[in-house]
């Protein structure tokens, strides 16, 4: 399978359902071996619930998970036809004739195999198999359970009903299915968590209709099986186990909480510099700016860390006013080299380069030139580095450091989803396919790494593609939504999701990147949001300066911006938060408020931190629909309070926003400043009492 749309319905009635051989026995008394058709499957358990495998291969080599899980010891009793596994909290109930099982913890079920039925046979769906196309799960779904999680998606928050695939694509948009952040980890209000812990591709039928409305069916594209399934009393819980076991965040700098100004693109130093000036000489609120792909690389010839000569001759002295005029800088990169450049020999020389299986020689990646045109400029054949290969990694994480050297403050890594044709090779024997997800992950790390080693300012990454254990190299943002009022919401959703699968920070491309209408309201609308995401960027395909939207606009947005820096303090505590945590900045309703299920449903709105509930408006006219939950709430800003437990509806001016606090809870806002390496030490506290 190369993408969603070859996902069909599988052959239920053709498909061989795995079921117990032999009689089940334990190996070191901490893993019960299950013989079937199929070969051995382990059960194991641990403080990350029961994990399933069919192999002692824990594909620890692409450091997905932070450690090892340490396997209890197991009570184990029964025969071939019904055994009982007893480790900790948990009890495992297995059954043979197909095989099948019911988890237990504390002794209330958590989880078992779909019971979706057949006139002819007692389960209509596998409970396990495995065919050609990889490994089948088939598990319960309650008749009106939500499920969430499996990464950043733009549609429904609750993935019920839908068919979702585990696999990163260059989405060219937010109006699919296709995304660019994807890990197989969901979870169910109800406690239970399955995390498939593989680099391949996994597609999810969730109550998906034509295959089972009742059943959530896991389709694991690999011959190796990895599956963890736990119960956690709360979604925060949940989401907290999930990294423990792959891994937590660290804390942002405090300079990356602030405004990050791009555009597709800065032509030359001239244009750049005129900007940076002008953002000063208006006191617009702004720590970073961005010289994206094209503004500072020649698109023949990238990526090799080069500066353009014909623009950039020499960068220091451009380099050196923007730091002068407080400006951290970031700069575009991503993983492929052009044939065109001399860079392309040399790595493919060494081996750094993915090869072609067909001709052992380095894969050349031809662009697909249809998307390009007039918003994109057409790419040159490419190589792609092997991040499994420990010299080329080396190789690109050591040449970053000219650039931290020179001044450069963030690395906005982009792309990494180009691994898709089985004809790739890695130097770690996987073919690209298979290495295709955690290609991102590791891209990811490098960079990172390059950062922590380097940069002077403390390491901050933006990245564009994520798989299981990205967000230990934060931050990521939402590529390319159309400039919209749907990109806009569907932005919202993509980073509510996206949280709501373990990855705690998050940025979009405010103004929507394509298609720019030049659409004040939406502009405005879409910072006033984006001042309670954890990264805020102006960034799109023209101008984002708010003075080039008109007055009004201009007005509303300084307002915003001035806004989000008194917010830095409240921020920067919820960022450190979300480092011990796991929880997001942002918090869909289903997250923050589990035992308020009337919230569930308002999938735009959330929660900013502990203590800022945003609505944001996401329709032209300033129309708002929200619900708020129990208790009273005082609206930022003013002294007005309203009762929770219930729907509202209003109409907000242009600068105004429906943002909430608790009653009797205070925000520790800053002073109104022009970037971040100000001082930033006058706090007041918002209501004061």
């Amino acid at each position: 399978m190369s993408n969603a749309f070859d996902v069909k319905e599988p052959d239920w009635n053709g498909i061989e359902p795995a079921d117990i051989t032999q009689l089940p026995y334990l190996e070191n008394g901490d893993v019960l071996i299950v013989p079937t058709q199929f070969g051995q499957l382990r059960f194991s358990i641990s403080q990350f619930g029961l994990r399933i495998q069919n192999t002692t291969d824990n594909q620890s080599v692409y450091g997905m998970l932070t450690g090892t899980p340490q396997n209890l010891a197991l009570v184990f009793s029964g025969d071939q036809t019904h055994s009982t596994l007893i480790g900790g909290d948990y009890r495992l109930e297995l059954f043979s004739s197909p095989l099948h099982f019911k988890l237990f913890k504390d002794d209330v079920l958590v989880q078992q195999t779909a019971t979706d039925g057949h006139f002819v046979r007692q389960h209509r769906l596998p409970p396990f198999a495995k065919t050609a196309d990889g490994w089948i799960v088939s598990l319960e779904l309650s008749y009106d359970e939500a499920i969430y999680g499996l990464g950043e998606k733009w549609s429904k928050l609750d993935k019920r009903g839908q068919l979702v695939r585990s696999y990163n694509h260059d989405a060219l948009g937010v109006n699919a299915e296709k995304s660019y952040k994807n890990t197989p980890y969901a979870w169910s209000p109800q406690g239970w968590n399955l995390f498939v812990h593989t680099p391949a591709p996994v597609t999810h039928g969730i109550g998906y209709a034509p295959w089972s409305q009742r059943a959530y069916v896991c389709v694991v594209e690999d011959a190796l099986l990895d599956m963890f399934l736990y119960h956690e009393a709360t979604p925060s819980k949940s989401i907290n186990t999930y990294s423990q076991l792959t891994g937590f965040a660290p804390t942002p700098p405090t300079w990356s909480l602030g405004v990050i100004l791009s555009k597709a693109y800065y032509k030359d130093a001239q244009e750049l510099l005129a900007v940076a000036r002008e953002v000063r000489e208006k006191e617009m609120p702004c720590d970073v700016i961005t010289l994206d792909g094209r503004a500072w690389q020649d698109t023949d010839t990238r990526f090799a860390f080069e500066w353009d000569p014909k623009r950039y001759a020499d960068p220091k002295p451009i380099i050196d006013e923007l730091k002068a005029l407080g400006f951290k800088i970031c700069v575009w990169e991503y993983p492929m080299i052009s044939v065109k450049n001399p860079l392309f020999k040399e790595a493919a020389e060494k081996g750094w380069l993915i090869k072609d299986k067909r001709t052992g020689e380095a894969y050349r990646y031809e662009w697909d030139l249809s998307p390009f045109g007039e918003v994109l400029t057409p790419l040159p054949d490419s190589g792609i580095l092997d991040f499994t290969h420990p010299d080329a990694y080396a190789f690109w994480r050591e040449s970053h450091k000219p650039l931290f050297d020179l001044g450069i403050d963030m690395i906005k890594a982009d792309f990494g989803e180009q691994l898709e044709d089985d004809n790739m090779l890695s130097y770690s024997e996987d073919s690209g396919d298979r290495l295709h997800n955690v290609y991102s992950m590791l891209y990811n790390r490098c960079v990172y790494e390059a950062a922590e080693k380097y940069c002077k300012t403390g390491p901050f990454l933006f990245s564009r593609s994520a798989w299981t254990g990205s967000q230990r190299f934060p931050s990521q943002w939402g590529g390319d939504p159309q400039a919209d009022w749907h990109g806009l919401s569907a932005s919202i959703r993509g980073s509510l999701s996206w949280g709501m699968s373990g990855g705690p920070f998050f940025a979009t491309d405010i103004g929507g990147f394509y298609k720019d209408t030049r659409d004040a309201e939406l502009y405005v609308r879409w910072t006033q949001a984006s001042v309670f995401s954890a990264h805020m960027r102006l960034h799109g395909i023209g101008p984002r300066e708010p003075w080039s939207y008109g007055e009004a606009a201009s007005d509303a947005v300084f307002e915003a911006l001035k806004l989000r820096y008194r917010l830095v303090p409240y921020l920067k505590k919820t960022a450190e938060q979300a480092s011990i945590s796991g929880l997001p900045v942002q918090r869909a309703m289903a997250l923050a408020f589990p035992d308020e299920p009337l919230s569930h449903g308002f999938e735009q709105q959330f929660m900013c931190g502990d203590d800022v509930l945003v609505v944001p408006c996401v329709v032209p006219g300033g129309k708002v629909k929200y619900y708020l939950p129990k208790g009273e709430w005082v609206r930022l800003g003013t002294d007005e309070v309203l009762n929770g437990g219930q729907y509202k509806e209003e109409i907000l001016a242009l600068n105004e926003m429906a943002v909430f606090v608790p009653k009797g809870k205070q925000l520790a806002l800053g002073p109104e400043v022009q970037h971040t390496d100000t001082d930033m030490s006058d706090i007041t506290l918002w209501p004061a009492q």
